[in-house]
């Protein structure tokens, strides 16, 4: 047995105190991590406040974490004590159905997420399946690598499944923590990359991450002047948008792809889609195959998130930072 020392919520909306568990005899396919580094994400506050009616406490948040391994089961054969590995919104697959033979194992229909019913990185430990605990590049920035496991991969896995293109024209929709981290990697793709955002003020910062072209969102006339000409366009807000201006704004065969849980129905005029075979799609996170390029392009490209860091001793302070809308743009905490 081990005492894992970590911070919980013990109800919905609740602040963050104190809290030790146990850890059982490890098992003989998972690995046990000394947590470094834990990138707080709006999912985690999220799952603090219930907001997607599946939170149980006490409730340890963090799903973005960076650590060093500790300990491994004995069929573990891909890991060693001392090896660094970062792990984001999974922690556990069946490794047999169809999805994870596949190399899907985010889409594992028992896949276990890092924070859903077992506790997460706002602690000194986590334990794991050995294939959610990704070995990280050499090279790779400790402390800025953290929200790369949950927010980076959830951007960068659409440029992979979309079949994005160099020669593509991109927008993003959205400049916070998921957007500007896709506005980096679509810039190194070699896309000519569109912003989308509402705050005028951020165009200088907004272009200097890497968009060739900032779009005031709230403008109609600015979006008509772009109409017809994206091939792919990211969402990553969580609020109901028009639409139908964007899919206007859609190449033909064009993709709109969400990845903002935006909790609404989201209204998709036909015809919008039919005349111009467009399409709407979305996805969650990656697999760790997916998780495991999209940093290794991070390390060649020296693509980080943009990141304030505090003591895993103001997690609350942080949490809180977040919730006021005052991160600028992603934060982690520093654990060790």
């Amino acid at each position: 047995m081990k005492t894992v020392h970590a911070y919980a919520a013990s109800e919905a909306g609740g602040k963050l105190s104190p809290f030790t568990y146990e850890l059982p005899k490890i098992e003989a396919d998972q690995v046990d991590i000394k947590v470094h580094y834990c990138g707080i994400c709006h999912s985690d506050l999220s799952m603090v406040n219930n907001d997607w009616g599946m939170s149980q406490y006490p409730l340890v948040p963090g799903h973005e974490v960076i650590g060093e391994v500790m300990a491994i089961g004995g069929a573990v054969n891909n890991l060693a004590v001392g090896d660094l590995v970062g792990v984001g919104w999974n922690a556990n697959s069946c490794m047999h159905c169809n999805q994870c033979m596949g190399g899907d194992h985010h889409l594992c229909t028992t896949v276990e997420g890092t924070i859903v019913g077992r506790h997460g990185g706002f602690s000194d430990y986590i334990r794991t399946h050995w294939s959610w605990a990704i070995q990280l590049p050499k090279g790779i920035d400790l402390k800025k690598a953290g929200p790369l496991l949950c927010g980076g991969i959830t951007v960068f896995n659409p440029i992979l499944l979309a079949g994005v293109k160099a020669t593509d024209r991109v927008g993003v929709i959205g400049i916070g923590g998921l957007g500007h981290m896709a506005l980096k990697f679509l810039n190194k793709w070699g896309c000519e990359v569109i912003a989308f955002s509402s705050n005028p003020k951020k165009k200088k910062e907004i272009l200097a991450m890497g968009a060739t072209q900032v779009i005031n969102s709230t403008d109609p006339k600015e979006l008509e002047g772009i109409a017809g000409s994206l091939d792919f366009i990211l969402n990553t807000t969580n609020v109901s948008l028009d639409w139908n201006s964007y899919l206007t704004s859609l190449a033909p065969k064009g993709t709109l792809y969400t990845v903002g849980a935006v909790l609404e129905p989201m209204a998709i005029p036909a015809f919008s889609l039919i005349m111009g075979e467009k399409s709407v799609t979305g996805s969650p996170t990656g697999s760790p195959a997916a998780i495991r390029k999209m940093l290794e392009f991070c390390t060649r490209h020296d693509i980080y998130p943009i990141v304030e860091e505090f003591p895993l001793s103001q997690v609350n302070e942080a949490m809180e930072h977040l919730e006021k809308g005052k991160a600028r743009f992603r934060i982690v905490l520093k654990v060790k």
